[in-house]
């Protein structure tokens, strides 16, 4: 049986991954912590949950994306998406350290975050990235790039600028950070990567970038908070 990925392969496939993309924005949105961090009114146990998640996830962006581009490398394929690849495992290089002091700034240690448990999603997102890049297709870990870009381009920046500009956490100003880099970053990187992929023919790499593009949509929106659940109790 074909997936709904399967079937936008070919001509629309690039407009498939838009509404893919889209969809993550909307996802997260809708999440109520989501929406609260869109009017800058999300809460101190809030905001700090979404800062761990998001260490705990951005911290082995560097490996997978590298990993991915060197495998493809050694495959002798798409010698342009193998280099964007390992180009960007660079670029997010030291990303988890901005994580670190942005909590910092918000009373956290660095032994909380580093025991802090994390969220399903953030296993999920982090074991399917792996698997991808070492395992299965490696392309497709730019379908995860490419909508989670597609987010900090729309978001993140708006994210930081209502935090600051309505939030009453303490030290919210020393602690946006994270979302303000991302914001400025991520939007030629969004182009970028639509115009390499318009040279993109092969239907299994197609494929592979929609359907990681479309976990990441199901899974990323879950690392918000789900009923208040705090995300500083020890891992197991």
């Amino acid at each position: 049986m074909q997936t709904q990925a399967e079937n936008h392969v070919g001509t629309n496939w690039l407009a498939a991954l838009d509404v893919e993309a889209r969809g993550l924005v909307a996802a997260v949105d809708a999440r109520s912590d989501g929406r609260r961090i869109l009017e800058g009114t999300l809460d101190k146990e809030g905001y700090i949950h979404y800062l761990i998640q998001t260490y705990h996830y951005a911290r082995w962006s560097t490996p997978i994306l590298a990993e991915a581009g060197e495998r493809l490398k050694r495959q002798g394929r798409h010698p342009e998406l193998a280099r964007l690849l390992i180009q960007k495992g660079e670029e997010e290089r030291g990303h988890d350290r901005w994580l670190l002091s942005d909590l910092k700034n918000l009373g956290c240690s660095e032994e909380t975050v580093e025991t802090a448990a994390r969220s399903p999603a953030v296993d999920a997102y982090t074991g399917w990235n792996f698997f991808t890049s070492r395992a299965g297709v490696p392309t497709a870990a730019l379908g995860t790039a490419y909508v989670l870009e597609y987010l900090s381009q729309t978001r993140a920046g708006v994210w930081a600028r209502q935090l600051k500009k309505v939030s009453t956490i303490p030290n919210i100003h020393k602690s946006v950070t994270f979302l303000r880099s991302h914001g400025a970053l991520d939007g030629d990187h969004v182009a970028e990567m639509a115009r390499l992929f318009e040279r993109l023919t092969e239907a299994e790499d197609q494929e592979a970038i929609l359907f990681s593009a479309r976990v990441a949509r199901n899974v990323y929106p879950c690392i918000f908070r789900e009923d208040g659940a705090s995300s500083l109790s020890l891992a197991r």
